[in-house]
């Protein structure tokens, strides 16, 4: 299997005043391409501070993490953010949509930023906005939206670029339990036909019972790391 990420002896402390808040007490970590894994954990377990640093969000205090053999601490800023660009896709809890742009034009933003053409980000853009279901729904701006379809042009500009991964922070925190299973379907169909690998920061049921592997933190520590065999796609 194709490894999409090395993380190695993670480690994050966060200062404040003259307390430090151990975050992440190295995390040793490997997702191959195409799975579809969720980091579980209570509240304050570490997972979304270990997602923003997968996602080059942030920095590790300590550690490291590879993405398509690519060290981050190699990397200087620029090159950095390329890459977060290029070939990792967010899905965020509150949508983080732009609220002018219109659904094609939030999904067709990071072509954009890519010098993708335009023929080809149009050809790709309504491609993928047909596959979330939202074709009819292209010129409508976000607060034209409802939650879930919202949700869906996130998962739509996530994946316009083809990334190497789609980090999905809490994506069904905001949306009721049918919606979160349309939005889960779209995911599944996506790592299923694209390839598209798939990590989330969750603690929903509705994505966990989904999951074909969950890695459990508690206190920044990975307590458990299980792949479950019989979870039928």
């Amino acid at each position: 299997m194709t490894v999409t990420y090395q993380i190695e002896s993670l480690t994050k402390v966060y200062r404040q005043g003259s307390v430090e808040v151990h975050a992440l007490r190295g995390i040793d970590l490997t997702i191959t391409q195409g799975e579809f894994t969720v980091i579980s954990g209570p509240s304050g377990s570490g997972k979304s501070t270990l997602l923003n640093i997968m996602g080059a969000l942030d920095s590790p205090t300590d550690g490291d993490v590879s993405l398509e053999g690519k060290k981050f601490s190699t990397l200087g800023k620029t090159a950095l953010s390329q890459l977060r660009r290029d070939r990792i896709g967010f899905v965020f809890q509150a949508y983080n949509l732009i609220p002018v742009l219109t659904a094609y034009e939030n999904a067709e933003m990071v072509l954009a930023l890519q010098g993708v053409k335009k023929e080809a980000r149009q050809a790709r853009v309504l491609e993928i906005l047909e596959e979330v279901g939202l074709a009819q729904m292209a010129n409508r701006k976000p607060n034209q939206l409802s939650g879930g379809q919202q949700q869906r042009v996130a998962i739509a500009r996530a994946i316009a670029s083809l990334p190497a991964v789609v980090l999905a922070d809490e994506p069904t925190a905001n949306v009721d339990s049918q919606t979160a299973g349309m939005l889960l379907d779209v995911m599944e169909k996506l790592n299923r036909e694209k390839g598209v690998t798939f990590v989330f920061s969750t603690h929903d049921p509705h994505v966990m019972e989904r999951a074909r592997r969950t890695v459990s933190l508690v206190d920044g520590r990975i307590d458990s790391d299980v792949v479950h065999a019989d979870v039928v796609h």
